[in-house]
Formats: structure tokens, C-alpha cells, sequence
């Protein structure tokens, strides 16, 4: 097994949601075999989706060669459906990467950057249709791996989502260890299931329309490029 470490890029941008960022990047580190990059287009901070700011430490310019590149979810997602230069990026990243891989609605923008065509993928439940517009197979599931791809699910997933990772790259071992030192082993006061009635998931699903709407917008019009190719 070859000593040297996985360089893992995450995409660091305005409006992520921390959680989708952090959570990964937390285990990822924790492992000791990993090299955590975090990406934009400036060596800045970014405001993050919580009210506060991450600096980024590589550029588009300046990441190395990717082992995994991994795109996190957030309200910031919206735009980057739109930007170019952001999904070229991707793009060329993922054409030697060993894993393409996202967290929560992060899976839309690999689907607008063309990777996720035909293939089996996940995201918040919220946004999980928009994925077939785009190509993909939406799946109802906390972490889906398909071939090359492996896609999180909503927000707290990403911890579950990286520790499979670790596990497809560096083994059960290396992915158990890495549990256990971060004592994960989650225990919620109420279970997801218990909480989705179809009047709370209605109540929620309204409380967040317009941003879904605009979410949406972008969707179409990335498959609508999608289409021209």
C-alpha cells in the first residue's frame, strides 16, 4: 500500500453549508493519510452558509492533482450551476480522479458538469428529483456509491458519506480507526423517519420554496446546456 497521502480537494465556496464541508474534512484529517485541500477561486475567506468564514487554502490554479475531488452542498450552490469557470474546474479535476464525489445538493453540480450521467446518485431530499434532469438516477439512500462516484445525502450524511471514502480507498481498517477516534456514533433524540410526516416535510418543503424554486431554475438550465452538448 503506497505511503503517500490522498490529496482531497473540497470545494470551498460562498454559501456552502458548513457542515457539508467540515464534517467530511474533519474525518478525512482525522485519518493522518490524507491531504485536505480547500478550493476557490482566491486564497481568501469564504462566508459560509452559517454567518461565518472558511479561508481557502488552494486556487483553481494551484491544486495539485486530485486522488478525490468533493463538492459540498449550500444556497451557494445555486450559482455555481451557472459559473463556468467553477465546473471546468471540476471537470478537469475529475478526469483523473479516482473518486467524484459530493455532499448533499453538491450532486446537482456534478450533474451540471456532465459526471453524473447515467449514474446512480443522491442528495438532500429536497432537491433528490432534480438530479434525474440532469442525467442521474436519483436514489433515496444516506450514501450511493456508483462505480467512481459516490454522492452523501443530506447535510449530516457527509460524515457517513466520508468515512466511506476512506473505507474504498484505505480500507475497513483505516475507516473503523477513524470512527472510533472521532466517537461517532450518532444518537438524535428523535429518528429521521419518525419526524418525516407528509405535514412536517410539507411544512418544510414550503418554508424553503423559493429557494428550491431558484434551485430548479438552475437545474433547467444546466440540463438545457447539457442537451447541446
Amino acid at each position: 500500500m503506497t505511503t503517500e497521502k490522498l490529496q482531497i480537494g473540497m470545494l470551498l465556496f460562498p454559501g456552502v453549508t458548513q457542515l457539508d464541508l467540515t464534517g467530511p474534512a474533519e474525518v478525512f484529517s482525522a485519518s493522518r493519510r490524507c491531504d485536505v485541500h480547500l478550493i476557490w477561486k482566491a486564497l481568501q475567506p469564504v462566508d459560509t452558509g452559517a454567518g461565518w468564514s472558511i479561508n481557502a487554502t488552494r486556487t483553481f490554479t494551484t491544486t495539485p492533482p486530485l486522488d478525490v475531488i468533493c463538492i459540498p452542498g449550500g444556497t451557494g450552490q445555486i450559482a455555481l450551476m451557472d459559473d463556468d469557470e467553477t465546473l471546468d474546474f471540476i471537470r478537469q479535476q475529475a478526469g483523473h480522479a479516482s473518486l467524484i464525489t459530493s455532499v448533499c445538493t453538491g450532486s446537482l453540480v456534478l450533474g451540471a458538469a456532465g459526471l453524473l450521467k447515467g449514474y446512480h446518485a443522491t442528495s438532500h431530499w429536497m432537491s433528490l428529483p432534480q438530479l434525474q434532469l440532469l442525467g442521474a438516477i436519483p436514489v433515496r439512500e444516506r450514501v450511493v456509491r456508483d462505480r467512481n462516484r459516490i454522492t452523501g445525502a443530506g447535510i449530516t450524511s457527509g460524515i457517513d458519506f466520508a468515512l466511506n471514502v476512506l473505507q474504498t480507498l484505505l480500507g475497513a481498517e483505516v475507516a473503523q480507526d477513524v470512527q472510533l477516534g472521532i466517537e461517532y456514533d450518532p444518537s438524535p433524540p428523535y429518528s429521521f423517519n419518525s419526524l418525516a410526516t407528509p405535514e412536517r416535510l410539507a411544512q418544510l418543503t414550503q418554508y424553503a420554496e423559493q429557494r428550491q424554486a431558484l434551485r430548479l431554475e438552475s437545474t433547467r438550465r444546466a440540463a438545457a446546456r447539457l442537451e447541446e452538448q
